[in-house]
């Protein structure tokens, strides 16, 4: 059974804006799932819908099999939520907020265990409003770890986080994973997603654009890629270009390098130099997530990978559930 699937769901407000347009989805148990799109694209409302924060106009979203609306307090007893924006603003400290998550959703969790597993155990006795955004951001994702759940929603989860809290995190929700929790990750930080995600759903204008593998979006996609071989001599020009799909092909001393419009190309470049000069070395870069997401979305909204957050529309405030 799915751990995520929805059919035609569709979110309209007022009569001329629509933020989520027929979304169809599935995502697999034990699935790290990213859910990329631009400024507005509709990421957060569709969380909102699973969530039951906001009710779609249309079509029907399911959560382990169970309506997301009608069954919504069953659901969240089997989830972590990392919503988007989440703030501590009065005077618990950390591991009143650790302990207060663990008992509210009846865990047998160790309060300390899970403090350690975020990297903030020695900073627990501080009043967590203090905390700098990354340490506030490393709270909220261990509250939403609290009970081990079937299902993690990450809304932007590295917000804040330094180099190193990023890794950490990624290797925790690898773990998580491994273990059978679903992951649904959404993020325009692109080599995040690249770097976690075992596939990718790309949204824009409220649609499912596209939805593979990285690789397989990488097939898909007219993007260039380019590859570069050092060769024990200089390699011959002629013939290379002629191969199909090569659009350029330059020598440099021992060094030839060729752009190829089909990624398989780069297969014959190798063996069509191969054959005439040792190759003692291959350099291949494939097309980027960023040239692919703009393919996707023609740029995006803003024209910008690096995307603000919020979509079009109104939107639940987030923060009214505990991750």
């Amino acid at each position: 059974m799915p751990s995520i699937q929805t059919d035609g769901l569709t979110k309209e407000f007022g009569d001329d804006v629509v933020a989520v347009d027929g979304l169809d989805l599935t995502i697999e148990e034990g699935e790290i799932f990213g859910f990329l799109g631009p400024n507005g694209a509709g990421k957060s409302t569709t969380i909102n819908m699973l969530l039951d924060f906001i009710r779609p106009t249309a079509g029907s979203a399911e959560v382990f099999g169970m309506d997301a609306q009608d069954e919504a307090a069953a659901i969240r007893e089997r989830i972590g939520v990392l919503p988007e924006g989440y703030g501590f603003d009065d005077y618990l400290t950390g591991r009143e907020y650790m302990e207060w998550a663990v008992e509210t959703k009846g865990a047998d969790d160790d309060p300390e265990q899970l403090l350690d597993l975020v990297g903030i155990r020695e900073d627990a006795g501080r009043v967590a409003s203090g905390y700098s955004k990354g340490m506030q951001q490393r709270l909220a994702f261990g509250m939403a770890l609290a009970d081990d759940p079937d299902l993690l929603i990450l809304d932007e989860p590295s917000t804040g986080l330094d180099p190193n809290g990023i890794q950490h995190m990624r290797s925790v929700i690898r773990d998580r994973a491994e273990g059978g929790t679903t992951v649904f990750f959404s993020s325009h930080i692109l080599s995040e997603v690249e770097a976690v995600c075992d596939r990718v759903g790309v949204m824009n204008e409220g649609r499912l654009v596209a939805m593979d593998t990285i690789e397989g979006l990488r097939e898909s996609a007219s993007g260039q890629a380019t590859i570069e071989l050092q060769c024990a001599e200089a390699p011959p020009r002629d013939g290379v270009a002629d191969i199909d799909g090569v659009s350029s092909v330059d020598v440099a001393g021992t060094k030839l390098t060729a752009t190829c419009t089909d990624p398989r190309a780069k297969v014959d470049v190798v063996k069509r130099v191969d054959s005439r000069a040792e190759v003692v070395d291959i350099l291949a870069d494939n097309t980027s997530l960023e040239e692919l997401f703009n393919q996707f979305t023609g740029g995006g909204r803003d024209n910008d990978v690096e995307m603000p957050a919020g979509e079009t529309g109104q939107r639940a405030d987030a923060q009214e559930a505990s991750p």
